[in-house]
């Protein structure tokens, strides 16, 4: 689901930002599995949304929660848990994880 400012609440709330590279090994699963955990991170307790832009391999996706013991929750949420083991032996060359509280917010 792509984002705009309206959609969220006034700040503070937090943002993970999750910048990677694909190591092309997608064997058809990744898409699938990226829906899915769209999906359940939806479901999830403090979820406000989610932004993402690709360019090939390349790709930065930014998730918005409403705080930190609701992202804490969603990195220990166990489909969650199975994709990042996937993650790593199979879909990324590297990925960087940042954890940001936004204190103000805007948009023309």
């Amino acid at each position: 689901m792509l984002i705009n400012q309206n959609n969220l609440p006034e700040p503070p709330y937090c943002a993970v930002i999750f910048t990677s590279i694909r190591s092309g090994n997608d064997e058809n699963s990744y898409g699938f599995m990226a829906e899915e955990m769209e999906r359940l991170a939806e479901a999830q307790e403090g979820y406000l949304g989610i932004q993402s832009i690709s360019d090939g391999l390349k790709s930065i996706t930014v998730s918005y929660w409403k705080d930190e013991k609701s992202i804490a929750l969603w990195k220990n949420n166990s489909e969650h848990l199975t994709a990042q083991e996937k993650g790593q032996s199979l879909w990324y060359e590297h990925y960087t994880i940042q954890i940001a509280k936004v204190e103000r917010a805007y948009e023309f």
